[in-house]
């Protein structure tokens, strides 16, 4: 395939318009002239004002995507990344760049890569390294694939900050997933051992001996961010998990340990959003109390 270089983004498309894919969208529409967005939902009428508010075309399938648009971005759930890629194939055209931003293991990156090369576009495997709320467009982000190079400069002028880091497809998508089994390991380990201490009320006494064994580390301040994390995204974070189960897996390792996280994290996400309660903002402690009264009570769900 010829390599286009022409590096100005006239037109793009983004599959999957939850939280991630309403902030790109809104900070691409002031730098691309059309910005089209694609959702099973949107027939919901807050999503549908919400893109007319910020002026994205919005269309429920990925294959109506507008044709012309050159720059797509897969922002959906991990366990949708693959069915996202096929549903996009007839909005590639050839040279149609593919960022592929979704948590997933390395082989999943690669079934997803072999699907948009086939179609003649050029995927690009990120890899985003930090929460995008607040950066937004400017969350740090691993490229790879033999087109990382190339777009890092074209993303780069649309106000992504991305480092290109291997030709190879996978390394970028390794690096996410390794760490996630440790960052959301631990969010599981804490937030149930904090619940549990809590239940017990020896809660300040086990948050001693860590500020003890780890004093440079806030515990009650991270455990508060934890729990919020976990109670707010977990379904979706559960789904990352399972991905990262998978990277051990195809690295012939067990994957027990990220294969338990994952159903913690569903669970708990499952359990607060089937509830219908607010997420308490206040302290850790608040939203231990939450747990433990849903745990305790599986029919108070609302």
């Amino acid at each position: 395939m010829p390599r286009n270089q022409d590096k100005s983004i006239t037109r793009a498309g983004l599959v999957g318009y939850g939280e991630v894919g309403k902030i790109f969208c809104a900070e691409l529409g002031k730098r691309v002239p059309a910005v089209a967005a694609c959702d099973p939902q949107a027939a919901d009428a807050a999503m549908r004002e919400h893109a007319k508010q910020t002026g994205i075309l919005l269309f429920d399938h990925a294959s109506l995507l507008p044709a012309g648009t050159q720059l797509v971005i897969s922002a959906v759930t991990a366990a949708s990344a693959l069915d996202a890629a096929r549903d996009a194939v007839p909005a590639i055209a050839a040279g149609t760049w593919y960022l592929d931003i979704n948590s997933v293991s390395p082989a999943t990156k690669q079934r997803c890569a072999d699907v948009i090369e086939a179609a003649g576009g050029r995927f690009i495997e990120a890899a985003v390294m930090s929460a995008v709320p607040p950066y937004g467009l400017a969350a740090p982000m691993l490229l790879g694939g033999p087109w990382a190079a190339e777009a890092a400069p074209v993303l780069s002028g649309l106000g992504f900050r991305v480092t290109p880091v291997s030709e190879q497809i996978g390394v970028a998508a390794a690096t996410k997933m390794c760490r996630s089994v440790i960052v959301k390991g631990l969010e599981a380990i804490v937030t149930d051992g904090l619940t549990a201490a809590r239940r017990y009320g020896v809660e300040m006494e086990v948050i001693a001996y860590l500020a003890e064994a780890f004093p440079g580390f806030d515990w009650a301040a991270e455990a508060r961010y934890f729990f919020e994390r976990m109670m707010k995204h977990g379904r979706r974070r559960g789904e990352e998990m399972q991905e990262a189960a998978a990277t051990l897996r195809e690295a012939g390792l067990d994957p027990a340990m990220p294969a338990a996280t994952a159903e913690r994290q569903f669970d708990i996400g499952t359990r607060v959003r089937e509830s219908g309660c607010e997420i308490p903002k206040s302290d850790w402690q608040a939203s231990a109390d939450l747990l433990l009264e849903l745990l305790r009570d599986p029919d108070s769900r609302r």
